[in-house]
């Protein structure tokens, strides 16, 4: 369900041979995707340009192999993909859908799903032709965007273009840590309503059913007596082990989303009561927490290279994100229609308080915890090995522990000032997700393709989609920040509210 997203969302699949570091000591390699053993490119034209220029996706014709032997099928990399966009932003998509409208939100979510799977399919396009000129197997989506700004007619992009990489690497740590913070949260507020409603928690599992909650701690003290658990998990730096780990957790999130869904479809009250499109205030509140579900841009290029065949993967592509794109409106939906404006932060907030529900909510905490290790890896092998490298080897390990407890810390700081996983999510989507999967795509293509001659409308169509991306970015990011620092009067979806 939640892969790493590359974040580098780079998401890397974590069963791929040679990936693993050896066990009990820390892989001084970096989570990127050049790390992939088969990769495919596409044949070099006279002219040095992709057979279809600007028109789309290489035609598939134009792929050449490599290391076939080892690649995955169409199927593995469909699972890939659903894995790599799916996660624990669609449960927040229900309040999303509130902060939108009952019809704004759904027509929303979808023109942002068109719009993210294009931006995809801008970026595979780019990379392939760079893969072309520069005879490269492959580039990742830092490496693509900084060979775009060497494209362009500006002398200054290209003597800075490594600072393109940098850039996309960092909101790429942001992004990634975003999401372990979004988990602290997550994990506080479900365990905390769990304990309070732990005494009164039978099998009756009526919602107008009422359980006297048991007062019980703060969430930021829930998320302090995760941290030491969270932290030993965090060791684990070998790959494989982690596997393991991340299949637990896809199990425990699907079997949760089941249930979920069999419960919220039944006994529908009467909607005509909600709003066809909420106050404008909101909308960018459902900005940042729909860009957060649809941020997976970063598994696409890693997904395409590791594949046997890829021609397959245009159609691949677009089959997974319409998936991606129903699952999405469907929850959303129905979840505001089931529970109104009681919506929570997290759906499974809004379960009943019987013991099939509680187990639901552990089961999906359990996943989460586990989900944080493989989230976790991608910044830490971004950051810790290049420090670790300046001590001696005898303190190394100790350096890598200490800093990994570094990081951890940070996250769990960051949740505990930012207590509200609505505002965690949409902070997260607006700042990182929207440069990332709507804003670089774009420019990129312009930069890539423009000394080539694109036609006007192409380039309008690119500047719109980043001028959006952009508008959300900033709007997104006040208008949490503004909610956090003086939340309305009547806040009902803060995620310290328990629903009885």
């Amino acid at each position: 369900m939640a892969d790493p997203k590359e974040p580098g969302n780079g998401a890397v699949e974590l069963g791929t041979p040679n990936a693993a570091a050896p066990t009990g000591t820390m892989s001084t390699r970096r989570l990127r995707s050049e790390d992939y053993n088969d990769y495919s490119s596409t044949d070099v034209t006279p002219e040095g340009s992709p057979p279809d220029g600007m028109n789309g996706f290489a035609h598939p014709e134009s792929y050449q192999r490599f290391g076939e032997t080892n690649g995955t099928t169409w199927y593995q990399t469909l699972i890939h993909l659903l894995k790599g966009n799916i996660g624990t932003g669609l449960l927040g998509l229900p309040l999303a859908v509130k902060n939108a409208g009952i019809l704004l939100g759904p027509l929303s979510l979808l023109v942002m799903g068109v719009v993210a799977v294009h931006c995809m399919g801008i970026l595979v396009k780019c990379a392939h032709h760079f893969c072309n000129r520069f005879q490269k197997q492959f580039l990742d989506y830092g490496g693509a965007v900084m060979y775009g700004l060497e494209a362009t007619p500006s002398a200054c992009l290209r003597t800075h273009a490594i600072w393109g990489r940098r850039i996309v690497g960092l909101f790429l740590i942001i992004t990634q840590l975003g999401f372990c913070c979004v988990y602290f949260v997550f994990l506080a507020d479900n365990l905390k309503q769990v304990v309070s409603a732990a005494n009164g928690t039978t099998n009756d599992c009526s919602s107008n059913r009422t359980v006297v909650m048991t007062p019980t701690m703060d969430s930021r003290l829930y998320m302090l007596s995760i941290l030491p658990f969270v932290v030993l998990l965090t060791f684990i730096q070998n790959l494989k082990v982690l596997s393991v780990f991340s299949m637990l957790a896809n199990v425990a999130m699907l079997v949760s989303l089941v249930v979920i869904y069999q419960y919220i479809v039944r006994d529908i009250p009467d909607p005509r009561n909600l709003p066809l499109a909420a106050a404008w205030k909101t909308y960018p509140l459902f900005f940042g927490t729909a860009i957060f579900a649809f941020e997976g841009i970063g598994v696409v290029l890693p997904l395409e290279n590791k594949m046997k065949n890829p021609r397959q993967f245009p159609v691949i592509l677009y089959v997974g994100m319409t998936i991606v794109t129903i699952l999405y409106i469907s929850l959303s939906v129905l979840g505001y229609l089931r529970f109104g404006a009681d919506i929570q932060a997290s759906i499974t907030l809004n379960l009943p308080n019987c013991w099939l529900y509680q187990a639901v909510k552990l089961l999906f905490s359990f996943g989460i915890f586990f989900t944080y290790a493989v989230q976790f890896y991608v910044p830490a092998e971004i950051i810790i090995p290049p420090l670790v490298a300046r001590v001696s080897e005898r303190w190394g390990w100790l350096i890598n522990l200490l800093l990994r407890v570094a990081l951890v810390c940070v996250t769990c700081v960051l949740a505990i000032l930012i207590p509200r996983l609505d505002l965690v999510i949409s902070l997260v989507g607006s700042i990182s997700s929207s440069a990332l999967a709507l804003i670089f795509p774009p420019l990129l293509e312009i930069a890539t393709y423009y000394s080539e001659g694109m036609h006007p409308l192409v380039i309008a169509k690119d500047i719109a989609i980043s001028l959006f991306g952009f508008v959300g970015f900033v709007v997104g990011t006040y208008e949490a920040l503004v909610e956090l620092v003086a939340p309305a009067a009547t806040v009902v979806n803060a995620t310290t509210v328990l629903v009885q």
